[in-house]
């Protein structure tokens, strides 16, 4: 499955979120650390979910850019 995540700058390196699993987030130095820990989180969070009885969510979230003149 492939969830969206997006990625910010923090002040301290990076935060992540997913759109798709709320209350599944994660930290880290680099973006590349952050993708990775976010890879993690959300492999913990489905774990959780699926041992709690509940279903996997399907993906739903979207992205995409629009360009305005500045």
């Amino acid at each position: 499955m492939k969830f969206l995540i997006v990625i910010e700058k923090s002040k301290t390196g990076y935060s992540a979120y997913s759109p798709d699993l709320p209350g599944c987030v994660s930290t880290g130095s680099t973006i590349e650390e952050t993708e990775q820990n976010m890879r993690d989180a959300i492999s913990f969070h489905l774990d959780g979910l699926k041992e709690e009885g509940y279903d996997i969510p399907k993906p739903t979230s979207r992205s995409s850019y629009v360009e305005i003149a500045a």
